[in-house]
């Protein structure tokens, strides 16, 4: 003879409460095998397979009135409702999977946003150079300006920043090749990269919409490239050839795009 577990055997199996089989019982829904003359429910093995479909349908939320409906059906099929469960599942752990890395990511930005003053955006540079650098750009650029780029890079997530310095180094490496291929600056494949160029720029500057960085701002800095060395260097040293290359290409991309 098959074994048959008591109700507290089967409750402690599938991890629900032995109220919860009584209910299940009172209802319909999972009737015991065998109730004993002292009135103990005992089940068998299809009554466990059987709570096993029960619990897969509550886990996708299904009503107990419909669960009694599609078991009962006579048209119902273990095998099939076991695909079925399976492919039900696999997409609700494929959304949790998403969700927790979404989590995961806030967490992180939430974390990384640590940054109190403007100070920190030039970490590594002495104070005097700080303060002197910062009041160069408001005397070029204006108070508001500059105001608005650090306003937004200190609620700008460090690896954000951190990505963005990683692309900006990413895009003058690019143009560099270019330049010593001996590209054109307002070739396809250059303009591309100073489309690049210009949005990074404006993420620095605190941007989002383009039309607010207008074409003579745009060519403002690409002016900077060949009149500062500090703007555009190789190793320490400022390289001037490069520097015009950049800066044609920063104006035929102002003239094209930024009218």
């Amino acid at each position: 003879m098959a074994t048959q577990l008591a109700v507290k055997q089967l409750a402690n199996l599938a991890g629900i409460s032995v109220r919860t089989l009584h209910v299940y019982d009172k209802i319909g829904l999972l009737k015991p095998s065998i109730r004993t003359t002292a009135g103990y429910r005992l089940y068998g093995e299809e009554e466990l397979l059987r709570l096993q479909q029960i619990l897969f349908y509550k886990e996708l939320d299904f009503p107990l009135k419909e669960i009694i409906s599609i078991l009962d059906d006579e048209n119902f099929n273990l095998v099939n409702a076991l695909h079925e469960h399976q492919k039900a599942l696999i997409i609700r752990r494929n959304r949790l999977d998403t969700l927790l890395n979404t989590i995961d990511k806030t967490i992180t930005n939430l974390k990384n946003k640590t940054m109190d003053n403007y100070e920190e955006l030039y970490e590594g540079m002495p104070k005097e150079q700080i303060t002197a650098i910062r009041n160069e750009a408001i005397e070029k650029w204006g108070e508001n300006a500059v105001l608005r780029s650090e306003k937004a890079l200190l609620e700008m997530p460090k690896m954000d920043i951190n990505r963005l310095k990683a692309e900006q180094k990413d895009i003058t490496n690019q143009l560099r090749f270019k330049f010593l291929a001996g590209q054109a600056p307002e070739s396809e494949e250059v303009q591309e990269q100073i489309a690049r160029h210009y949005a990074n720029i404006r993420s620095f500057w605190g941007v989002s919409d383009p039309t607010d960085l207008k074409a003579a701002q745009y060519k403002g800095l690409a002016e900077l490239y060949t009149s500062d060395e500090r703007y555009i260097t190789s190793d320490g040293k400022a390289d001037a050839e490069f520097a015009a290359f950049l800066r044609r290409g920063m104006i035929r991309f102002a003239d094209r795009m930024l009218r």
